[in-house]
């Protein structure tokens, strides 16, 4: 019997899929509806709250999901036909999760600098005018468009396996027999 299984982990499958709706959402709203919302608007603190919940829950499911990865066995990598690209996804995957990382910490920075946690989760005070003066919210901005770049880039790679060299490759991100 083989021990090397043809599919990833259910837990390392579902929490994959997870984070990338989480991600997705959240570099969708700090990048096309936070900008956009006034700081001394009232919708402003429901979005910065809906925000750094999804942070903070990816976050966790991230760390969870390296957990998770560490200690379960998975598929051999699949081989691109490069030998560049073959050394070059790992390093993409470790680039993935350390964005995401990044991205949690400087967002934590960013809020804990602000006072976001009495502000946006106890109602005590106001928004500063912006957040451009603090340095963090320049690591977080310039970490999320790498991180999009880097998602782009994780995404472009799945579907080449998939319709360029039809290996199969989703299946194995995909939930059945192992």
């Amino acid at each position: 019997m083989n021990s090397t299984p043809h599919r990833y982990h259910p837990a390392l499958v579902a929490l994959h899929w997870l984070l990338a709706l989480l991600l997705t959402v959240a570099l969708g709203m700090g990048t096309f509806v936070l900008k956009t919302i006034p700081n001394d608007s009232p919708e402003k603190i429901a979005a910065l709250q809906g925000h750094m919940i999804a942070g903070g829950l990816i976050l966790l499911l991230t760390i969870l999901r390296w957990v998770v990865r560490w200690s379960t066995a998975h598929p051999a990598p699949a081989p691109t036909g490069s030998a560049m690209l073959d050394r070059l996804a790992p390093l993409t995957h470790w680039a993935l999760y350390g964005l995401v990382l990044l991205m949690a910490g400087s967002g934590v920075a960013m809020s804990l600098l602000a006072g976001l946690p009495d502000i946006v989760f106890k109602g005590m005070g106001s928004l500063p005018v912006n957040f451009n003066d603090l340095l963090p919210r320049a690591v977080h901005g310039i970490v999320g468009k790498l991180l999009m770049a880097m998602v782009f880039l994780h995404v472009a790679a799945a579907l080449y396996h998939q319709c360029v060299r039809r290996d199969g490759l989703l299946r194995r991100m995909w939930f059945g027999s192992r």
